[in-house]
């Protein structure tokens, strides 16, 4: 199978510490946006802002993201614990305002840096939203397929999935080169402050999901944050931080959890046997042996002497699993 992801980092990926120990995606805090719709036809959406109980969301989820990095330290005190944080956050308002309540539970120290990343942007649903007719486009987006479908003078979620796509390449490109500079032995963890859609089209990028599987995913409620971590052989999993449960309320199916699970112990770049579901989404009948596949194209191989010596070996039906 050909992907089109760049290739994984290379230089230091023996080196976990230059790896990111975690990816967490942050929705914002509620917005007015979602308490009022009317909000849109009056104010462009990059200037809603949080509600005030949007505001106490965003600090308790940056309490609760700081006791999570003081607990997984090994440190014996959380003060002394080697970690840092490097945020990214979409330049609207709300994701703004939710970085800034974030940001109260981390002191300059543990803070590399942040930037605000336009390609984590939330969909583009046109300009000014007038109520009734979006009450209307969003039942056609429901009847057509929500992700291919585009909203008038805006975005759908495939335009969403090819920018955030761009945004990884340049964060696989920023650890790569070390750009991001952890202090050796300290953790580095990445906090994308972003939107329910972005968030959910990063997940589908990143673990190879498909349109359909997509479908089927749920958005993340405010201030909601889904933990990627490294595994021990330096792949990234959601089922190290979260539960089988959790990740069934997401959205996701047995399959996709069961491949979660095997990714958190995976070694980079082997394939996974139990990661069926890839393959039968594209194939009906693959059978489990080229012996059995040459008997049923006999018929087409009069011309070749050898059609078993192609270099294709029998576990062409396992998934290979990369970080994007």
């Amino acid at each position: 199978m050909a992907y089109s992801s760049p290739p994984p980092p290379h230089k230091h990926h023996h080196h976990n510490h230059q790896l990111p120990k975690r990816i967490i995606l942050v929705r914002h805090g509620e917005s007015q946006g979602n308490t009022d719709p009317k909000a849109y036809s009056t104010t462009p959406d990059h200037q809603i802002p949080l509600t005030a109980d949007g505001v106490a969301q965003a600090r308790r989820a940056g309490t609760g993201i700081r006791r999570l990095l003081d607990s997984a330290s090994p440190a014996s005190t959380a003060a002394a614990a080697p970690w840092r944080v490097y945020f990214y956050v979409s330049p609207y308002e709300r994701a703004r305002s939710t970085l800034r309540e974030i940001g109260r539970s981390f002191s300059k120290k543990r803070i590399i840096g942040v930037r605000e990343e336009c390609r984590v942007r939330e969909q583009d649903f046109g300009n000014f939203q007038v109520e009734e007719r979006m009450k209307v486009i969003k039942q056609t987006r429901d009847k057509f397929g929500r992700f291919f479908y585009r909203f008038p003078e805006g975005e759908s979620a495939a335009d969403v999935y090819d920018r955030v796509s761009s945004f990884m390449e340049s964060l696989w490109r920023d650890i790569d080169l070390n750009r991001l500079h952890p202090e050796p032995g300290h953790d580095l963890n990445l906090i994308i402050v972003t939107h329910g859609l972005s968030s959910r089209v990063f997940l589908m990028k990143w673990f190879k999901w498909t349109v359909d599987q997509f479908e089927h995913l749920n958005n993340p409620g405010n201030c909601e944050y889904r933990v990627m971590e490294l595994g021990q052989g330096g792949d990234y999993s959601l089922a190290i931080h979260h539960s089988e449960k959790e990740m069934l309320e997401w959205g996701l199916s047995p399959e996709m959890i069961a491949d979660q699970k095997w990714r958190v112990n995976a070694r980079r770049g082997e394939w996974n046997e139990k990661c069926s579901w890839y393959l039968d989404g594209f194939f009906d009948h693959l059978p489990d042996s080229d012996s059995s596949a040459e008997e049923e194209s006999d018929h087409f191989e009069d011309g070749l002497e050898d059609s078993s010596d192609n270099g294709v070996q029998n576990d062409e039906h396992k998934c290979i699993v990369i970080d994007s």
